[in-house]
């Protein structure tokens, strides 16, 4: 029993040793190089473009509230997504087979209107939110997205995140907190204290559903196309905010003053975020929706930069402390990869190659498996053809010895014929 106890406590201290062993091999051979790659250079670099374009938004918006009393988010989000549809579904008529609009529309127009809706109504709401709380309960709140879009990557998209992602997010909702606070001490604390339990819940619900379309955004172009998601999102996006901008702001838009100041803000906000649409699914394409949104969270830093020289704003040195912040966390979740859940087996996973046999998949193991994994399997497997070796040159003596007594009876060449059919029996079936 002892003997037994001990060869089965064998194999946990071997794996033990070898993770321990492992991390220390990881930790030897890293290299910054590996990590801080011109990938990572390339995706902090747009992520920060889709912040300023989003900054372009606030300050376009911010002049057409305070110097021409202009608040029709509704309208404002109708320019942008009429540039969608005038741009992107022109694209699918022009395509053929499964992915004409046609085709679209008729296997999963339900779904991209859905997305649409979604989409609308985040713009919406939060815009909304701003008449009934403060700024600093917007900023806050609105970094709610990022735990929702953690949660759905999770569960739709089967994204597995580790501790050092957690580590960033945390990092980075540092760095919000670090600006908020700038904007107390500040005295920068707007906005309206009518209702500030719904302008709460208007956050709440507007990063609720950012997170959604983000999520559907990244399958979306991931697994279809990019054209599709954007020719669909403009086409049912405009739609539904016609339709909305007739019913809530029909009488804001009547009244409208036009000037070509006002025209020249217009088109700036609807520029940024035709820009913005149009960049975003392939920054999200090159990383995650959840690191493009953590890159997002500078946005609100960079429209208090400009505001410094526009609006006259108190420069607080907290504001440098959150931009880093955030640009770490950013860093930090990027450096590492967030693999997707391999439960299903695949046809190049680990588990199907092992179902199949190594011998069909030789270079799907080198790139699968560590190298000192490698050697423990082909040395197993070296192992049994030498047990199996051993056993057919056992088990060819003791059929010779029984064929030379049966050759004793016999005449010398049938004694010769039936050991060799006998030697060629016993082989065939030990193949099969």
């Amino acid at each position: 029993m002892a003997t037994k106890q001990s060869e089965g406590d064998a194999p946990g201290d071997v794996s033990d040793e070898s993770q321990g062993c492992g991390l220390v091999v990881r930790l030897r051979k890293f290299k910054p190089k590996e990590v801080f790659t011109w990938q990572l250079a390339k995706t902090l670099a747009m992520g920060q473009g889709l912040a300023g374009l989003i900054c372009g938004t606030a300050i376009s918006s911010q002049y057409l509230a305070t110097s021409f009393h202009v608040n029709t988010p509704m309208l404002q989000s109708l320019f942008n997504y009429a540039l969608l549809c005038v741009t992107y579904t022109p694209m699918l008529f022009c395509r053929t087979g499964d992915g004409h609009v046609l085709k679209i529309l008729k296997r999963r127009w339900w779904k991209y209107l859905l997305l649409g809706l979604v989409d609308v109504e985040a713009n919406y709401t939060v815009v909304k939110a701003y008449q009934y709380t403060t700024l600093t309960s917007v900023q806050l709140l609105d970094s709610f997205v990022i735990p929702v879009l953690m949660i759905l990557s999770w569960w739709i998209l089967k994204t597995r995140y580790g501790l050092v992602h957690y580590i960033a997010v945390c990092i980075c909702l540092l760095g919000v907190g670090a600006m908020v606070g700038a904007d107390l001490l500040a005295g920068r604390d707007q906005g309206s204290t009518s209702n500030i339990l719904l302008g709460d819940g208007l956050v709440l619900l507007s990063a609720s559903l950012y997170a959604v379309s983000n999520v559907c955004q990244e399958y979306t172009v991931k697994n279809l196309s990019r054209v599709e998601f954007l020719g669909m999102v403009g086409l049912f996006g405009t739609i539904i905010s016609t339709a909305q901008m007739v019913i809530l702001e029909r009488n804001e838009v009547a009244n409208l003053q036009w000037s070509w100041q006002v025209g020249l803000l217009f088109s700036a906000y609807g520029l940024c975020m035709y820009t913005l649409y149009s960049c975003m699914p392939i920054v999200v394409k090159m990383s995650s929706a959840t690191a493009v949104n953590l890159s997002l969270l500078s946005a609100d830093l960079f429209s208090l930069f400009c505001g410094i020289f526009l609006f006259q704003y108190n420069f607080s040195g907290l504001y440098l402390v959150s931009l880093v912040a955030i640009l770490i966390g950013f860093i930090t979740f990027n450096a590492v990869p967030t693999p997707r859940d391999l439960t299903e087996p695949t046809a190049s996973s680990p588990s199907s190659i092992c179902n199949e046999g190594y011998a069909d998949h030789p270079a799907a193991i080198r790139k699968d498996f560590p190298k000192g994994e490698v050697a423990v399997r082909i040395t197993a497997e070296e192992e049994v053809h030498q047990g199996l070796g051993e056993t057919e040159d056992v088990l060819e003596k003791e059929q010779k010895q029984s064929g030379n007594i049966r050759a004793s009876g016999r005449s010398q060449a049938l004694g010769r014929g039936s050991s060799k059919q006998d030697g060629f029996a016993f082989r065939h079936s030990t193949k099969m």
